[in-house]
């Protein structure tokens, strides 16, 4: 309750007794010997607020996890380097990540399991397996960790280019596999749900650009045109959403994130200078004009990002 975090006041008078990240949890931890459930999300998370509901207000769910754990609240926008390492440790785990983002872990903080939005039965079914085997076989669980641990620490590690290879090969093979994983008909990444990835794009318009290559200029022209014209683009009010939920870029997950439109502005600015295009010209303007509106304080400073729900109801 006295936290500054939005996403943490949030969760403030749910019946489970959350901790911030910090030693007060850790040293609770260690003192009773209990696992630590690190609960990550962040103010406008839609899943998050689903699950904040048909888990963490219940006062049973509430009442097993204060039972057999120590459980502890991370806004991802706060800490982004706590998220980072419990991220991949659940995407080593399932293949895949997003938030909410519920990753358990020993006293010392090495996670042991986790996963993303867990409905009620399944959360509970999840938290009763990992305290009876916690209480019976600790040290099973203390072995998956340490295998756990080691798995993310080589995750985290650059291995140096060998000496011998040129920049222009390398960069060459990468592109390549890439390109077997992109969606030559709507644009973007062959898969769904779909994200932007502006960064991902400012690299393959370079790369296009330099090395002449038409098919995948096509392709980046074809993913901006199809974002631009997509209802992932908001069409009255301009600006982006956070991603598409189906492979044609037209219905939205609702929430707008600063940081996705301010990139998503730099690589259209970059696409505009490469190819003259007026929709691309129009569609960074629009987008800073909702910047101006709508994540602009009268003080001048920006808000992160608009929530996916209001009212409790995802895109009204």
């Amino acid at each position: 309750a006295h936290e500054s975090s939005p996403y943490l006041r949030q969760h403030a008078h749910n019946p489970v007794d959350w901790y911030p990240w910090g030693e007060e949890a850790f040293a609770k931890a260690r003192a009773e010997n209990k696992l630590m459930l690190v609960s990550v999300g962040y103010s406008s998370c839609h899943w998050c607020h689903v699950m904040e509901r048909e888990c963490f207000e219940d006062e049973e769910v509430a009442r097993v996890m204060n039972t057999h754990f120590v459980c502890i609240k991370v806004d991802r926008e706060e800490r982004p380097d706590v998220d980072q390492v419990y991220m991949l440790a659940v995407q080593l785990m399932t293949q895949r990540g997003g938030w909410p983002l519920n990753c358990f872990s020993l006293p010392d903080g090495r996670p042991v399991y986790g996963g993303t939005y867990f409905p009620r039965a399944q959360w509970v079914q999840v938290l009763e397996q990992l305290a009876d085997t916690y209480a019976q076989d600790p040290g099973r669980v203390t072995a998956y960790a340490e295998r756990l641990h080691a798995g993310v620490a080589a995750q985290r590690l650059i291995p140096p280019p060998e000496a011998d290879t040129d920049l222009r090969d390398r960069l060459s093979a990468m592109v390549e596999l890439w390109r077997l994983q992109l969606d030559q008909v709507h644009g973007g990444a062959d898969k769904v749900p779909k994200f932007p990835m502006p960064d991902n794009y400012r690299f393959l318009l370079r790369y296009a650009w330099l090395t002449h290559d038409a098919d995948l200029q096509r392709h980046v022209r074809l993913t901006l045109d199809r974002m631009a014209l997509g209802g992932i683009f908001d069409q009255v009010g301009g600006g982006f959403a956070r991603y598409s939920t189906d492979a044609i870029w037209k219905a939205p997950h609702f929430e707008k994130m600063l940081y996705d439109n301010a990139q998503l502005v730099s690589l259209y600015s970059m696409a505009y200078q490469a190819f003259k295009e007026p929709l691309y010209k129009a569609t960074v303007e629009r987008t800073l004009e909702f910047i101006a509106r709508e994540m602009t304080s009268p003080d001048g400073a920006f808000h992160s990002a608009l929530d996916a729900d209001t009212d409790g109801e995802e895109g009204r």
